[in-house]
């Protein structure tokens, strides 16, 4: 984008806390690598952070299930999800083993909504679990660097305050977005 050089993100890069690494990924280009080799790229234009079992509107937050065992892994994993049992939704796991949190990839910079991103990028749930820095799925770094934006996060109405005001939702101020 700007002429840097162009460098994959490493596992140590998602390591870290959900809300360092969520504002951090938009800018970023998701790629997947489909099975013919074809890859798919989309610039992330907005995340939410998802912090912890105290945080209402994690997964994690009335404890370890099967659908979310994934938010207890290491940084650095896919999670996906089906939502209203329609769309899958991507989700990057951030911190260390055994502190569930995450990241939602709520929209890219020419795929708005989280279920659009996923779709236009062909990503379901067979990619749960997967590293996201492996050959299937990873996170490039071409030194695009938006103004970040913050805000409350979106469809969460079913946690009480202050987790409906948190602003750990990170939007690129460079690009409209239909969930502004």
């Amino acid at each position: 984008m700007n002429g840097s050089p162009v460098r994959r993100l490493d596992a140590a890069f998602f390591q870290r806390d959900c809300l360092t690494v969520a504002p951090a990924l938009v800018g970023k280009v998701l790629v997947h690598r489909l099975p013919d080799g074809t890859e798919l790229r989309e610039r992330i234009a907005e995340t939410e952070a998802y912090r912890g079992t105290e945080d209402e509107a994690c997964h994690a937050h009335k404890g370890r299930t099967p659908r979310n065992s994934m938010l207890w892994r290491e940084g650095g994993t896919v999670y996906v999800y089906l939502c209203y049992g329609i769309h899958s939704l991507a989700n990057v796991i951030t911190g260390a083993a055994e502190a569930p949190q995450g990241v939602l990839l709520r929209a890219g910079y020419t795929t708005p909504g989280p279920g659009r991103l996923t779709k236009a990028l062909q990503i379901d749930r067979t990619q749960n679990g997967l590293a996201i820095t492996g050959d299937v799925l990873w996170f490039e770094d071409d030194g695009a660097r938006p103004p970040i934006l913050t805000a409350p996060r979106v469809g969460i109405g079913y946690a009480g305050e202050p987790w409906l005001s948190m602003p750990w939702r990170f939007l690129a101020g460079d690009v409209s977005s239909s969930n502004k």
